[in-house]
């Protein structure tokens, strides 16, 4: 064999060898989101509504709890900053991240362990801790994440592992719906928490495989210049609080969905359950669309696209006046999974691509700080509203706050998202 062939024989050695760490990271990333996607349904949306008013909870505290996981993304700036000075992201991340299922699945022991009377304020100290934790270990997983997908495959990377996820999820979501109409109250639950244990543990050991990447870390060592470079990047501030105030409008109603459905329009949760599988299958079949048309446009173009759909949504519900009610129920989630699968794939693409490498953990920190304290602020006052309402004849309850914000996504989306999401 002359020295040419020998080159050419290592360096296809090299790249079979560095394709294959790609592959395997890749899948350990995939496969860590089995356990996560399944611990992770079972305690939110309709399971954690359904819980909160299993433990007693009011409207506006329902509201506050929902509010509570995006009002901690502030401190991810802190957190961004910090993560500079380790010298390995990956134990840190599996440190906060393993804080975060372990607290947050004690929820479920709430019942056993305190008077009646405290049970919701046990919640939300708990919730509250477990969020704080997992605001670092967010920045970081999203920190080592991007690093490990490479940028070339990563529109098409999502894409398949949102949907081999939201898949998985929707049958647990199912599941999870029939165990509670068939066992109700603290059997049901019991039941669920059991899963939720199992499977916390399970994520928690599946992080131990991740790898541990290289850090480029920024160029800045001291926090306040670290802190101004997102700050002084005048395209990114616009988008960011343009998209802070369409979250603001957004969890006005949305995050408040299953209170509507669950207590004024008495939906049970196996019914509850489909709806939102509707809404999930819908938003995986719309990775992929919004996945190929991210081929030929900008993620601040296909994000301007995603509003109207997101308002036709809760412009929808309006129809609840002359249709029936599980025909609006359903074409409303269906049209929301499309619009928010867009919305949200887009905009994480929009932090981790368009954003410096060095600096994308600060880059990151400040999106998700302003976009949590508008998403905060959104349930909490939505909340409060329901309780302002609660005397005011029906519809206003079930669908007038829905067609009120719809109206004004609208106008926020043509008046400003038009011409902040442009192309420059």
């Amino acid at each position: 064999m002359n020295n040419m062939e020998t080159k050419h024989t290592v360096t296809s050695s090299k790249r079979v060898r560095k394709t294959s760490v790609h592959r395997r990271n890749l899948r350990i990333a995939t496969w860590e989101g089995v356990p996560s996607t399944i611990f992770q349904v079972l305690l939110q949306g309709q399971f954690l509504t359904g819980f909160l008013l299993y433990l007693g909870a009011t409207s506006s505290q329902i509201g506050f709890v929902l509010a509570l996981t995006t009002l901690v993304n502030v401190m991810q700036i802190g957190v961004a900053f910090l993560i500079q000075k380790l010298p390995s992201r990956k134990w840190a991340m599996v440190t906060f991240i393993g804080l975060h299922r372990i607290l947050w699945s004690s929820t479920g022991l709430i019942p056993f362990i305190f008077p009646k009377e405290y049970w919701v304020m046990a919640f939300i100290a708990l919730y509250t801790t477990a969020f704080i934790a997992n605001t670092a270990g967010g920045v970081l997983w999203s920190s080592v994440i991007s690093d490990l997908v490479p940028a070339r495959v990563r529109g098409r990377y999502f894409g398949i592992r949102n949907t081999f996820l939201n898949a998985l999820g929707s049958l647990v979501m199912y599941g999870g719906g029939i165990v509670l109409d068939r066992y109700p109250g603290s059997h049901g639950f019991l039941i669920l928490y059991i899963v939720v244990w199992i499977f916390a543990i399970s994520n928690v050991v599946v992080f131990f495989f991740y790898p541990d990447v290289p850090f480029e870390k920024s160029e800045e060592h001291k926090f306040l210049p670290m802190f101004k470079k997102p700050l002084k990047d005048t395209l990114f501030m616009k988008s960011t609080l343009f998209l802070a105030a369409w979250l603001l409008l957004q969890n006005l109603t949305v995050p408040l969905y299953s209170y509507v459905m669950l207590q004024l329009l008495h939906i049970n949760y196996e019914t509850l359950s489909l709806l939102n599988v509707s809404q999930t299958l819908f938003m995986m079949a719309s990775f992929y669309v919004w996945g190929n048309l991210n081929a030929k446009y900008s993620n601040k173009r296909l994000l301007f696209f995603t509003l109207p759909i997101i308002a036709l949504s809760s412009l929808m519900w309006g129809l609840l006046s002359v249709l029936p009610m599980l025909l609006v129920l359903f074409a409303a989630h269906i049209v929301f999974g499309v619009g928010v699968g867009g919305f949200n794939q887009l905009a994480f693409n929009f932090i981790i691509g368009d954003t410096p490498k060095k600096e994308r953990p600060m880059y990151m920190a400040t999106y998700a700080a302003l976009t949590g304290l508008s998403s905060f602020f959104g349930p909490l006052i939505g909340g409060q509203l329901y309780e302002k309402i609660a005397h005011w004849p029906q519809w206003t309850q079930v669908y007038g706050m829905q067609l009120v914000v719809g109206t004004l996504m609208i106008a926020l989306a043509f008046l400003l998202g038009r011409r902040i999401l442009k192309d420059e």
